[in-house]
């Protein structure tokens, strides 16, 4: 039976929690059912063993990890779960591969995916933060900070104080030392995440401050962040789709934007104003 102390935990989300606890073999399993969950409900532990190309006693022990006795009873979960009609559990890795044209399908399946678990109210929330806080942080490391980067010149046209870090040089000790209850932190952590990404995390929440953490799908969810947004970056090629994690940075950025009103349509006219004045138009 699964277990009693858990009962609010879904079945993806067992699997994003046990991800960093799991050997190789059982990793690998894992990760691509963060992509492809519906195919736990689709197949049985041989035909899956196959799709996921490890071993049938890899898919015997990465369920028993999970909180299940045996393979139908997890199953049957996945199955109960698929009957909500999340978009998450519609998807299967050869449909986007032996698609036409993968990157569209691709793009268009994740894009739906993601958004099936982000509501607007989410995005509304984060824009709310963004505009009242004392300082916006946005943090990334790796490819995770392009995106980071990218959200940075997005808002910086109606938020007074945002910042990238870490930039070249820095430690992130240097500015979660500075970050208190009144800042908001936006967090990129997409694969391959840095080693010691959870002690900072822990660390920057422990400074108080609203936390919103953007991951792809095979992240264990973080509990004390006040909002954790998975992006699908399933793919048929050898590089991670991103496309779901732009249009959540482009979500925020309008969201931000249309919240800030009047003062934020002044501010772009202040800056298109300046921009002409000194010829960088």
């Amino acid at each position: 039976m699964v277990s009693h102390d858990e009962p609010e935990r879904s079945f993806l989300e067992r699997v994003r929690q046990s991800l960093p606890d799991l050997h190789p073999a059982e990793r690998k399993l894992g990760e691509f059912l963060t992509q492809f969950p519906g195919e736990i409900a689709s197949y049985n532990a041989q035909e899956l063993a196959r799709l996921a190309d490890v071993s049938k006693a890899t898919v015997s022990r990465f369920v028993r990890r999970l909180g299940f006795e045996n393979y139908e009873e997890a199953r049957r979960m996945a199955r109960d779960e698929s009957r909500t009609g999340s978009r998450l559990f519609l998807a299967h890795p050869e449909q986007i591969a032996g698609s036409a044209h993968p990157g569209i399908a691709e793009e268009i399946d994740n894009l739906e995916r993601s958004f099936s678990q982000i509501n607007s109210d989410q995005i509304g929330a984060v824009a709310a933060e963004l505009l009242t806080a004392r300082r916006v942080w946005l943090v990334g490391f790796r490819i995770s900070q392009s995106f980071a980067t990218y959200l940075y010149w997005q808002l910086l046209k109606v938020l007074p104080d945002v910042a990238v870090v870490p930039r070249g040089g820095e430690t992130m000790g240097e500015h979660i030392a500075v970050m208190d209850a009144r800042d908001c932190v936006i967090v990129f952590g997409l694969r391959r995440r840095v080693a010691g990404m959870d002690a900072m995390l822990d660390a920057i929440s422990a400074t108080g401050v609203k936390l919103c953490y953007i991951t792809d799908e095979s992240a264990p969810t973080r509990k004390d962040a006040n909002w954790h947004f998975h992006c699908v970056t399933a793919t048929s090629t050898p590089q991670f789709n991103h496309a779901a994690v732009l249009a959540i940075c482009h979500r925020l950025m309008v969201a931000t934007t249309v919240r800030a009103g009047r003062d934020g349509r002044e501010q772009l006219n202040r800056i298109e104003r300046l921009n002409e004045q000194i010829g960088q138009l």
